[in-house]
């Protein structure tokens, strides 16, 4: 692991981490992917926390990044607690299952930490995330309205304790729904060389993910 390097994004590197995001997810979860739009569009939004939006250099070249969103549990009085999600995290392909995510991980959980977050709550593959201590969400009595359980809904306590057992509901930041508009992300990624939309197998695997829920 020499010559690594670890930082906060800057402007000038906002093109190299949108080519960094659409080489690690092209046609993961879908044919194509939309992760870049969401990177580009989300700077702007009101949740986007650019204090831990981190970029991994090595070489001096971006190979890595991370990007984190406030959001919000509520609970069943309607007390409100302001919390943490993160992604897209993205590693290029060459570089991929080298322990280069796990130092982006890390490095931005304890910068999360020291400015005072306790809680990360996020969708993703259990299979990528549980050796980096989330766990279920239904472990902490986090769920969505409606009272359901994604099996992809992660919780990660920063601090331990803090969510104390009540019925906590999370509620997911709107930066997302940007992607919803098909026409911006198609233009989008008509600025940068061609790529071949293709179907494979982690695309299934993602379905599965995105679609299973464990019952009460």
């Amino acid at each position: 692991m020499k010559n690594l390097t670890i930082r906060l994004e800057t402007e000038k590197d906002y093109r190299a981490v949108e080519n960094v995001t659409r080489e690690a997810f092209w046609n993961q979860n879908v044919p194509g992917c939309d992760e870049h739009y969401l990177v580009h569009k989300m700077r702007t939004h009101a949740d986007f926390l650019p204090e831990l939006a981190f970029v991994l250099e090595k070489d001096g070249e971006i190979i890595g990044n991370i990007m984190y969103t406030k959001t919000r549990l509520v609970d069943e009085r309607g007390n409100e607690k302001q919390i943490l999600t993160f992604g897209p995290i993205s590693v290029l392909p060459a570089y991929q299952r080298q322990g280069y995510g796990k130092m982006l991980i890390e490095h931005s959980f304890a910068k999360a930490a020291a400015l005072g977050y306790d809680t990360i709550v996020i969708f993703g593959n259990p299979d990528n995330y549980v050796a980096r201590g989330f766990k279920s969400s239904k472990k902490y009595n986090v769920c969505l309205e409606g009272d359901v359980f994604p099996s992809a809904l992660l919780v990660k306590e920063l601090r331990a304790g803090v969510l104390d057992g009540r019925r906590w509901y999370f509620c997911e930041s709107p930066v997302g729904e940007c992607c919803a508009d098909e026409d911006g992300v198609a233009a989008f990624d008509a600025t940068f060389p061609p790529k071949e939309k293709a179907w494979q197998p982690s695309q299934e695997e993602f379905y599965i993910h995105s679609h299973s829920a464990m019952v009460r």
